[in-house]
């Protein structure tokens, strides 16, 4: 099965800088909306794409040939239900680059740059690589995102910096950002001028690694660790896939699999930038509980973040579901 296959039939298709003033960077506090407050929703904008159909958006690093400071963004979901993380909801984000333009649109039509989804671990988190977005007439800085929790709900928000942090970056780069300052600020943002206390992401410059990074943590509604399925209404109906256990884990884990019919299975092991590790699992299975254990140590895998797929197929319907696994070392 090729990479397009594996996202398209997994459920997956139906669905934000030269050195800077350090002391500013500093005083960013990592964002942690208060008791799971709901992300304010935001409109989509004038310039998503529809990357559900695209496995090449399944990709942490965004950038592609895009100038500008690099930025290690990680987001963190909760639902808002329980402030519990949200494992394996699908995390979109999009947005301008240094110049202000948009992939995909106008002049740039065919382009691909600073888009790309990620599913969210056992923590609730996503990561990406991306660079600090430009700014245009009418909006600040901001970043664009979508959090795809069920076949029929997904969040869709956006998020900014502190400001001066960012006008900061701006003037330490002007041969990247040769716009200059950003003359907005959020409060004169229409997207935000209701408010953006929960869609403040922080920036802070690491000095170990010489890079900067940005976290944000979102509640969107829903119960955490439970979540909503997945897959589709009628792969329920002949099998259950639960989350691999322990996770993370060392060695080995076990997943969990209850079948309401005997059927073949496969369970395949996916890169977060979708293409296939390894085959792991090839049989057929009668109904009943199966515990399937994987062995990282056998299969000689480095320890990292791996999707893996479990593949059903009975009277030649097929049903592939995607979850994600921590392996530790």
């Amino acid at each position: 099965m090729n990479r397009k296959d594996f996202l398209k039939n997994a459920g997956l298709t139906s669905l934000s800088l030269g050195l800077l003033n350090k002391n500013i960077l500093q005083k960013q506090v990592v964002s942690s909306p208060p008791d799971c407050v709901l992300i304010p929703a935001e409109t989509a904008g004038p310039f998503p794409l529809d990357l559900t159909d695209n496995a090449f958006f399944l990709r942490q690093d965004i950038r592609e040939d895009r100038a500008g400071t690099e930025v290690k963004l990680k987001m963190r979901v909760l639902g808002v239900d329980n402030c519990e993380p949200m494992p394996n909801v699908r995390v979109h984000i999009w947005h301008c680059d240094k110049d202000g333009n948009y992939s995909g649109y106008g002049t740039e039509e065919g382009t691909t740059y600073l888009r790309g989804y990620q599913l969210a671990d056992a923590n609730g988190e996503v990561e990406f690589t991306t660079i600090l977005p430009g700014w245009y007439p009418g909006r600040v800085c901001h970043i664009h995102f979508q959090v795809y929790v069920s076949q029929t709900y997904a969040a869709t928000s956006q998020f900014t910096f502190e400001h001066d942090a960012v006008n900061a970056i701006y003037n330490e780069n002007p041969t990247d950002y040769t716009k200059g300052e950003d003359p907005l600020s959020p409060e004169t943002d229409f997207a935000f001028t209701d408010g953006y206390e929960h869609q403040l992401a922080s920036l802070v410059y690491n000095e170990d690694t010489e890079l900067y990074e940005s976290f944000l943590e979102v509640s969107v509604e829903g119960e955490g660790t439970v979540g909503v399925s997945h897959y589709e209404h009628q792969a329920s109906k002949l099998i259950q896939i639960g989350q691999n256990y322990p996770n993370p884990f060392k060695g080995t884990c076990h997943i969990p699999i209850e079948l309401f019919t005997s059927a073949a299975v496969k369970i395949s092991l996916w890169s977060l930038n979708g293409q296939l590790v390894k085959m792991v699992f090839d049989d057929h299975l009668s109904s009943g509980l199966h515990r399937i254990p994987i062995s990282m140590l056998e299969l000689g895998l480095k320890p990292q973040h791996y999707i893996y797929q479990v593949e059903l197929v009975k009277d030649e319907q097929v049903f592939r579901i995607p979850k994600m696994m921590t392996y530790g070392g």
